[in-house]
């Protein structure tokens, strides 16, 4: 996305190949991360369903994972996340910070990768994959201020600041590219939650809960400072 316009686009040539010469290597199994949320209007969002869907298509057998947010210390969202708290005492308030996610740690999400090849269940099929917790973007905000030892910050409600005006706000105050921010950004409006998880009970992985995955992270970070 950070290329801007067209990622839809060059996504779609990239997974044609990538399948196409998978299936032609004799790959047995291909294990692909997309996102949850149903039908979206935003890009980012129905570009990786797209993958999905292509990848199945013209590979090997697929295993689709589908996730809202990763949380651990090089995940962007988390970053973004830490940076507005870190940055901001108070900020506004759109609307899709009441949106409903939930976050998975990056510990349990690098886990069902890595199982997925021995778990015959999975082939052939869509895994939902989240932690315990189903979170607003502000209750995470707040979560995220509290694992800092700050005070959760005060917010602002502006419910109609468009996705635009967002990703220009995210960019000013957080180190994401506003090409990616945007269509970050369309995508939050949407609802990104588990709503079947059979296809994860199989695997017998249970997610740390969302604090317990900030803690982690955070403390990641801290020891891969310099001097730490």
């Amino acid at each position: 996305m950070s290329g801007g316009a067209g990622f839809e686009q060059r996504e779609r040539a990239a997974a044609t190949n990538f399948a196409r010469m998978a299936r032609r290597e004799g790959v047995g199994r291909v294990v692909y991360l997309g996102g949850l949320g149903e039908e979206s209007e935003s890009k980012h969002l129905r570009s990786r369903h797209e993958t999905a869907r292509i990848l199945a298509a013209e590979g090997p057998p697929l295993t689709y994972f589908r996730a809202a947010m990763v949380v651990g210390a090089g995940s962007e969202s988390y970053r973004t996340l830490r940076y507005l708290v870190t940055r901001l005492p108070v900020m506004i308030a759109p609307g899709w910070l009441r949106t409903a996610t939930q976050p998975i740690g990056i510990d349990a999400t690098v886990e069902y990768l890595r199982r997925a090849p021995e778990v015959p269940e999975s082939e052939g099929r869509e895994v939902q994959i989240g932690g315990p917790d189903v979170l607003s973007y502000a209750e995470m905000l707040d979560r995220m201020a509290i694992a800092l030892g700050k005070r959760p910050p005060h917010m602002i409600p502006v419910p109609l600041i468009t996705p635009w005006l967002s990703a220009l706000w995210l960019g000013l105050v957080t180190p994401v590219d506003t090409n990616v921010a945007r269509p970050l950004v369309e995508g939050l409006t949407t609802a990104t939650v588990v709503t079947d998880g059979s296809g994860a009970e199989p695997f017998g992985i249970e997610p740390e809960p969302f604090d317990e995955a900030l803690r982690r992270a955070l403390a990641e970070e801290a020891g891969a400072a310099p001097g730490a």
